[in-house]
Parts: C-alpha cells; sequence; structure tokens
C-alpha cells in the first residue's frame, strides 16, 4: 500500500504507455551495452528499469539542454554497481548521444565506467559504487538544497543486500533529525544479490519496520507497476517534516526470463545466443 485513505492516482493511458516504453528501452539498452563474453550488471539494472523510467519521464524535473540548473532534482545510485540504468535513462533522455557511446561500456577511455564518475560523464551527480555511501551523499545534498532554498528533491536508490553496511543506518538517522522531507530513498528489494538470496547471507528482518523506527515515512510497493511508482513519489511530495522511504518489491532480472531471479546474472556474461534472445524477448515485449 502506497499509505493512509488517500485516493491513488493512475496514470493517463498515453502517459503508462509512454513509460512502459521507455522502460523497454532502458532494458534493450542495459542489454547492448553489456554485449556478449563482458560481465556486466545485468539483474540489479533491469529490477530498476521501470522505476528509472518513472523518475526521468514522468516525475523528476530535470533537463538534458542544462544538466546543471540550480533547481533540479537529483537521482543518485547508492548501488552503483547498477549505473547501467542509470546510463541507459540518461541515453533516452538525449544526456549524450546513445549511437555514439552504447557500445563503449567499461571499455579503456570510456566515459561509461563499470561505477557511475560525475567527472566523466554527464548527468551523474556523484560518484557510487562503494556500498553503503549513497545515503550519505544525497542526505547532504538534501540538507545543501534546502540551506538554499531550492525545491529540488534528491532520489537515491539502494539495494536490499546493500541494506547490511552500517553506513546507510547512521545516514538514515541523520536524514530523520535534520527532517529531509526532500529526500527519497528507494529500496530495490529484489531478494537475491552476488552469491544467493540476500536473506541468507544477512537477513535484516523487515525493512519497514526499521524504516518507520529511524523516523521515516514508509511505502510498499511492485516496483513494476508504472501506476504504484508513480502514486508512491506523487505521495511523497506530500510527507513533510520527515524523508520518505519507498520499499519496491522487484525482481532481479526483470524483462529477461533466464535471469529472472537468477543470482549468477547479478554480475555476469551473456553468451551470444543469450544475448540475441534478450533483445528478441525485449523487442517482442
Amino acid at each position: 500500500p502506497c499509505g493512509g485513505e488517500r485516493e491513488e492516482i493512475m496514470l493517463e493511458r498515453a502517459k503508462r504507455e509512454e513509460l512502459a516504453g521507455k522502460a523497454k528501452e532502458i532494458r534493450k539498452d542495459i542489454v547492448t551495452m553489456i554485449g556478449v563474453g563482458k560481465a556486466g550488471h545485468l539483474g540489479g539494472s533491469c529490477s530498476l528499469a521501470d522505476i528509472v523510467a518513472v523518475l526521468y519521464f514522468y516525475k523528476m524535473n530535470h533537463d538534458p539542454k542544462d544538466p546543471k540548473k540550480p533547481d533540479r532534482d537529483r537521482f543518485l545510485l547508492s548501488k552503483g554497481h547498477a549505473a547501467i540504468v542509470q546510463y541507459a535513462a540518461l541515453m533516452e533522455c538525449g544526456y549524450f548521444d546513445k549511437d555514439t557511446y552504447i557500445h563503449t561500456l567499461k571499455k579503456l577511455g570510456s566515459q561509461l565506467q563499470g561505477h557511475p564518475d560525475m567527472r566523466k560523464l554527464v548527468g551523474i551527480e556523484a560518484n557510487t559504487g562503494s556500498l553503503g555511501q549513497g545515503v550519505s551523499l544525497a542526505a547532504g545534498m538534501a540538507a545543501g538544497l534546502r540551506l538554499n532554498g531550492l525545491p529540488s528533491k534528491v532520489y537515491v536508490a539502494v539495494g536490499d543486500g546493500e541494506l547490511a553496511e552500517g553506513q546507510l543506518w547512521e545516514a538514515f538517522m541523520a536524514a530523520s533529525n535534520f527532517k529531509l522531507d526532500n529526500l527519497r530513498v528507494i529500496i530495490d528489494r529484489n531478494g537475491l544479490q552476488a552469491t544467493g538470496k540476500t536473506k541468507d547471507r544477512f537477513d535484516i528482518g523487515s525493512i519497514e519496520e526499521k524504516m518507520k523506527a529511524f523516523g521515516f515515512e514508509v511505502m510498499t510497493i511492485d516496483g513494476h507497476d508504472l501506476d504504484a511508482i508513480a502514486d508512491a513519489l506523487d505521495a511523497a511530495d506530500q510527507v513533510k517534516g520527515k524523508p520518505v522511504c519507498i520499499v519496491a518489491d522487484t525482481v532481479k532480472g526483470k524483462g529477461v526470463p533466464f535471469a529472472e531471479g537468477n543470482a549468477s546474472f547479478h554480475n555476469g556474461t551473456l553468451t551470444q545466443e543469450q544475448y540475441d534472445e534478450a533483445l528478441r524477448i525485449l523487442e517482442e515485449a
């Protein structure tokens, strides 16, 4: 549920179809960037594709023609290994030329590094990927924006496996203490990490109850339901005096059937057959 007795707002059909198309293109871009025989984080990138599509093409205030405008909303990947999903969204928005860059992922000298690098690529707000640090960065940005009197929101995506990192919980406490109601923490709860099920590696119990205890307004959604994603993001704007956590239940590798729920595609390689199959399925979806 997205909280309370409020009326849920459904996307218009045309906007829903547009967002579904963007999510599809983002997944195709993810597969294309990874290519054949090169390790890439397919699983955790595809699990975020719908959320990222809604952020970039529905919710966030941003402008590819003016990527540094002061009042822009910010999106950070604390789970920086999923950088490919953000690269795909930036391509589809027009921050940089898709045809020029899509086959350059992780090549020597490429701007599309294995983890996001704000010094190399327009549209990246922070260098991330050392797990556990993204919320600290996002909270600092949110506090700074508020001090500057700007209406901008800061969105940060966190992996459920990443929640084993202690620095995140310090940042959650700080965000609550400073009442950062312009901060949105999105937890990608796909249930898997590099070596298997998250609950078998480090079971933290109820994420919702913990985040409530840490002072957040908490919503739980289907992370592949475009209406639910948009509705939760809109509802977050009505929350005052505390930060918001959206727990998104997702499927690792969503959209690529042989990778769905398969931990081996956390950072796996595609054969030529798998690559062709993935693109065919996504094209037909």
